[in-house]
């Protein structure tokens, strides 16, 4: 089933009842999205692809473990609006906002999860020490 949404200014006054259930499933269960954040020097957008995780209804986003801090997360550390890309069958741009996780007892939880439950070769201690990790939160509800 292909579904395609148009933007609008009430994205889900646009939706049906097949597209929001199909969002919600997709969001449920974490996949492969693309991001936009605005460069924090060009004030330009910046589109990557990147993987989510959906941890107790929590929308995640990490990366591998590199000592080096990521250039979006740069950008969202001076613009914490972004957009949500749902690509492929299902497509929806949804606007948010992140939340730079930085406690550190947050950080080793969600790398535990994240190594138990999709990167099992990934280490938890690097994990908690040099990966980006942001919680989602949409502007308004699927």
């Amino acid at each position: 089933m292909l579904l395609h949404m148009q933007p609008t200014t009430d994205a889900r006054s646009a939706r049906d009842t097949a597209e929001t259930d199909a969002l919600r499933r997709f969001l449920s269960r974490g996949g492969l999205i693309d991001i936009s954040t605005t460069g924090r020097r060009t004030g330009e957008p910046r589109r990557i692809e990147i993987v989510f995780h959906n941890i107790d209804g929590r929308l995640i986003i990490t990366g591998q473990p590199r000592r080096q801090k990521r250039a979006w997360i740069l950008n969202l550390e001076a613009d914490a609006r972004m957009t949500f890309h749902i690509k492929g069958a299902l497509t929806a741009d949804l606007p948010a906002t992140a939340r730079i996780i930085t406690d550190p007892t947050e950080r080793r939880a969600t790398a535990a999860w994240v190594v138990k439950n999709a990167w099992q070769n990934q280490d938890v201690d690097a994990m908690t020490a040099y990966s980006p990790m942001i919680e989602v939160t949409l502007d308004a509800p699927v």
